[in-house]
């Protein structure tokens, strides 16, 4: 039997009700509390991607600066880059060794390789009149087993430098691709003045760093090692043969071969061409087994 009302009585009944009700308040404000926490870390993460992002389209912008042209070089015409790019195999086979009394030299070292495929690495610098000379067979070498991309014009420095103003292309933001080799080109300085030298432009990397004190311990450019296997120093021919000649003079003169820059360039080439093809086990076979290239890697050796 229910016992008399009371207010006491009435009011213990309602105070579980009361601290129920509480207890629902405070867990909903924890909760509110826990997803105003979450959206404050949620936001600081997206932030922070979001700053990680520019950095990388800043360092990502750097880099293709680096790959653009330097300030003394511009971009090479296509017409002349087809030409040298394209000399015809009939016209090297005629040049032969050409006038050239430099070969490369056989070396022995670990093989110099980038993956599956023989590595060759050029160093040198746009000032340097003989690099000027030594990047047109470089160029037309190459070009019998791959593709070029992004070479640029320039010249080497004026005068009172040898050889002033000898036109040539500039490896600096350059690509190669082939299936059988592959290249690497560096360009340590402008043909601007800073000071005593040059404006600095590309930073050999350790490895090449490396071969031109091991082979070149006084730092001679241009420095070409094809693979660790050949090596060679200085321009195999004169830059005169280059002087008072255009781009597109040169370019033209490499079609025909009794001419001196046929003689130089072509006869270089295909020197470069043998040492190569020792790399790449004679592929293309196209390439490796034609007249001139079989005679110079008899007299090359290896």
């Amino acid at each position: 039997m229910r016992g008399p009302y009371t207010p006491m009585a009435d009011t213990q009944r309602l105070r579980p009700n009361a601290r129920a009700r509480a207890a629902a308040l405070r867990e909903k404000e924890r909760k509110r509390e826990a997803r105003r926490r979450l959206l404050i870390a949620v936001t600081a993460v997206v932030a922070v991607v979001a700053v990680i992002g520019v950095l990388v389209g800043i360092r990502l912008a750097g880099n293709d600066k680096k790959s653009a042209p330097s300030a003394s070089a511009s971009s090479l015409d296509p017409a002349i880059a087809a030409k040298v790019t394209a000399v015809p195999a009939a016209t090297l086979d005629a040049v032969g060794q050409g006038g050239v009394k430099t070969l490369p030299k056989a070396v022995s070292g670990s093989p110099l390789v980038a993956g599956s495929k023989p590595k060759v690495i050029y160093i040198g610098a746009d000032y340097c009149p003989f690099c000027a000379a030594e990047r047109w067979p470089v160029v037309v070498a190459l070009s019998r087993f791959g593709t070029w991309k992004n070479l640029s014009a320039t010249t080497s420095a004026a005068a009172p430098e040898a050889y002033p103003n000898t036109p040539t292309f500039s490896f600096h933001g350059a690509s190669y691709s082939s299936p059988y080799v592959a290249f690497e080109g560096t360009e340590t300085n402008t043909n601007k003045r800073a000071g005593n030298g040059y404006e600095a432009l590309d930073k050999p990397t350790a490895e090449q760093q490396q071969v031109l004190q091991k082979y070149q311990p006084d730092g001679t450019i241009p420095f070409v090692d094809f693979g660790n296997r050949y090596v060679t120093s200085g321009a195999s021919f004169s830059p005169q043969v280059l002087g008072g000649k255009s781009m597109t003079q040169i370019a033209t003169d490499l079609s025909n071969p009794t001419s001196d820059v046929a003689k130089g360039v072509g006869g270089t080439a295909n020197a470069m061409t043998a040492v190569i093809c020792q790399l790449t086990k004679n592929q293309p076979s196209a390439v490796c087994s034609s007249q001139a290239v079989a005679a110079l890697r008899g007299k090359i050796g290896g």
